[in-house]
């Protein structure tokens, strides 16, 4: 049954909207060119820009006359006006950021991830001590922490769910845990939708169409937005796609399939097939997350440095992941495929032309429209830098759903 709405959850989204306008426009913008691109009046945006004022969101600048019209009072964002707080939980690292409002990194930690949900909360409550310190940020100016962690997630719960490779973290309350640890209000997601969230946040060209973030790590997901908004699903676990299967003769995965697509990208897969060709010595230490990390550092290098077996490795991965993406890319109509996560870095140079060529040659919707095939803007550690974007996203982000009663809109805050 559709559902009305009340006129302050439209003055939220019109706060939103404007503020929205205000910080993606590099160059400043007028209050005149807010109206006329927002479509609300001259007075409404006045009023809206006080606001966002006093709340330190945005900064009058210089005032700049074009041709006979009044010169106008340029616009910006302050990017100092709020904080939020980001860590990641990897197996092999946990990284913890402080992002201004722009979502641009202030402050960095990446330590070993310790051995337990306890021992993981003192550490990140201690990381964000630290950052704030530091970067001299005042408590009250920092708008929640966010907490990117893998799936699936129980976001109701805000629990974690058996997440591979982390021992001891099944059913775990993250959400109250690092609440209670730390003092701050906590969202939780999946590090997957957090990425999406960070490049939806940060950048522009994924603000219309269709887009995907394929995520590489230890595992690997997907991640679906469209007209900049993230398509997350019944439960917010969307972007499963680990069991799609890629090729028939492929590895056999712990599902009884071959070939599935998680196992065909994962490192500990890469590192055995090493092994097995003589690019790593026989007995290479895998047993830990932290260890198959650094053996698949060892082969990428082999590759890079031109020895033939690693790169077959590689480019047979490429292959069978590029022929998951063309499936997923033409299922949703992609136009936008970003690629991201802790293990990108390496495994790009070996992945992306495979997958561009991949899509040119094999995707049905190829001459219809191209699909642009990228890295991540964000960089190497977009799941943190996502995990505090999903805070800045929820309170400022303006979405129709969140018009609707019971959506998940909330008003623009001051701490």
């Amino acid at each position: 049954m559709r559902r009305g709405t009340n006129l302050p959850r439209v003055g939220d989204f019109n706060q939103m909207v404007v503020l929205d306008q205000v910080r993606r426009a590099s160059g400043g913008t007028s209050r005149s060119e807010l109206a006329a691109s927002s479509g609300l009046s001259l007075q409404a945006v006045s009023n809206i820009v006080a606001r966002l004022i006093a709340l330190g969101y945005v900064v009058e600048g210089e005032r700049r006359a074009e041709g006979r019209g009044k010169p106008r009072t340029m616009l910006y964002l302050e990017p100092q006006g709020a904080f939020a707080l980001g860590v990641h939980i990897d197996p092999v690292v946990v990284t913890s950021v402080l992002v201004d409002l722009d979502g641009r990194t202030v402050e960095k930690v990446v330590e070993p991830t310790p051995a337990g949900p306890g021992a993981v909360a003192e550490a990140v409550a201690a990381a964000a001590a630290a950052m704030l310190e530091r970067a001299g940020v005042d408590r009250s100016g920092v708008l929640g922490l966010g907490v990117a962690a893998p799936g699936p997630v129980d976001l109701a719960a805000g629990t974690v769910i058996r997440p591979p490779l982390l021992d001891g973290w099944e059913e775990v309350p993250v959400r109250d845990l690092l609440a209670a640890a730390t003092g701050f209000d906590v969202v939780l997601d999946k590090d997957v939708s957090a990425a999406m969230v960070a490049e939806l946040w940060r950048g522009n060209r994924m603000l219309r169409g269709t887009s995907l973030f394929f995520y590489t790590g230890f595992g690997v997901a997907v991640a679906v937005a469209h007209d900049g908004e993230l398509l997350a699903g019944s439960s917010r676990n969307a972007g499963e796609v680990g069991h799609l299967v890629v090729d028939n003769d492929g590895p056999l995965c712990g599902c009884g399939q071959r070939g599935c697509i998680g196992v065909s990208a994962a490192p500990a897969t890469l590192v055995a097939e090493a092994v097995a060709g003589g690019v790593l010595p026989p007995g290479t230490p895998a047993s830990t997350p932290a260890e198959l990390d650094a053996a698949l550092t060892t082969l990428c290098r082999a590759a890079a440095d031109g020895d033939a077996v690693a790169a077959g490795i590689l480019a047979t991965s490429a292959r069978r992941v590029a022929r998951g993406i063309t499936v997923v890319a033409d299922l949703v109509d992609a136009e936008v495929v970003v690629f991201g996560g802790p293990a990108w870095a390496r495994l790009a140079p070996h992945y992306l032309p495979v997958v561009r060529r991949e899509l040119t040659v094999q995707a049905t919707l190829r001459e219809v429209h191209a699909v642009e095939v990228l890295g991540s803007a964000v960089g190497d550690h977009v799941g943190a830098v996502g995990a505090a974007s999903l805070v800045l996203d929820g309170l400022f982000t303006p979405r129709p759903s969140g018009l609707v009663g019971g959506g998940t809109a909330r008003a623009l805050v001051r701490p």
